[in-house]
């Protein structure tokens, strides 16, 4: 894509996940101005370095950064990915004390700096902290929010594009609910192409079985704790998910992205970020799409969100 005129995003991180990101607007084109801030002096500098080096073969979009946050003001969007790592075995709710407490040092500097910027949050566990985000700067629901299953789903099409030998942009499933271990796959609402997902018969006429659905599901919630057991962290494809969330914003797009937004009467569910199809625009979050869900998968939805809430209760 081109990059939107006088757009500027500033990614707080330069860790695994920021940078990547980086790279991937930078490729992608995403933003005219990109900044990369970070209070590790030595990682920031090389990475901005590292990355205007390859500015020849990349689009329009130019690169800076530092350990100042002022190179943050006047930004679009700022997306935060500071935090701390989440190490193999350990829950990305497990992470929420400590990245709560990096949020309420970082955001009223950023906000004082970009008042009219929307904020992205990428770190774990993100639908905790999209919530007390909120409720740190006063902003609106729609100004801050999380990267939420965005990526989860990614992981379910390929799967199921893999599976089945279709594209996976032929593919329409998502996953809604905590971007962590109570996610679920809305397979009542999955279609291939035009087809629904149940009556999708594979090469050998073969409809998929709950079995296969389940192992599908499974694989995905593990996916991330098995790329970090692997290599110690995901962030190409997190990179790459965010990059589509901010093209969205700054194209104003009224793209429908299962981001992670504050709830309000959402199937009864209130008071808590998690992700649903949303529609997203100039205006970031701007709306959560009221989709059917069966009585399995409202049970499902009603469990995750409890278990957010407390979540959030221990952080408060």
């Amino acid at each position: 894509m081109t990059a939107p005129k006088h757009s500027k995003v500033s990614i707080v991180g330069a860790g695994a996940v920021g940078s990547s990101m980086a790279y991937a607007m930078l490729i992608r084109d995403s933003a005219q101005d990109l900044v990369l801030y970070d209070t590790n002096t030595a990682k920031v500098t090389a990475e901005v370095l590292d990355l205007a080096h390859g500015t020849q073969f990349t689009g329009g979009s130019s690169i800076n950064g530092g350990d100042d946050i002022a190179l943050t003001a006047e930004s679009d969007v700022i997306v935060i990915t500071a935090g701390a790592k989440q190490n193999p075995g350990q829950t990305r709710l497990e992470l929420a004390a400590v990245n709560v407490g990096i949020l309420r040092q970082l955001l009223p500097s950023l906000l004082k700096l970009s008042p009219n910027a929307i904020f992205l949050l990428v770190t774990n566990p993100c639908d905790v902290l999209a919530t007390v985000a909120i409720e740190i700067t006063g902003l609106p629901a729609n100004r801050v929010f999380s990267s939420g299953t965005v990526l989860d789903t990614s992981r379910l099409r390929w799967l199921l594009g893999d599976r089945l030998g279709v594209s996976t942009s032929s593919v329409h499933a998502i996953i809604v609910g905590e971007h962590g271990d109570s996610e679920f796959a809305l397979w009542s609402q999955a279609s291939i192409g035009p087809v629904p997902l149940a009556d999708w018969k594979d090469d050998g006429g073969q409809t998929l079985t709950s079995g296969e659905l389940d192992s599908i599901s499974n694989l995905v919630k593990r996916a991330a704790y098995r790329v970090i057991e692997g290599k110690g962290a995901t962030n190409y494809a997190i990179g790459l998910s965010g990059a589509r969330i901010v093209e969205a914003i700054l194209t104003d797009e009224n793209a429908i992205l299962p981001v992670s937004s504050l709830l309000n009467n959402y199937h009864g569910v209130s008071g808590v970020a998690m992700s649903v199809p949303t529609l997203v625009n100039r205006q970031g979050a701007a709306k959560a799409i009221e989709v059917a869900m069966n009585a399995k998968e409202l049970e499902l939805f009603k469990a995750s969100a409890a278990a957010i809430a407390a979540s959030l209760e221990s952080v408060r």
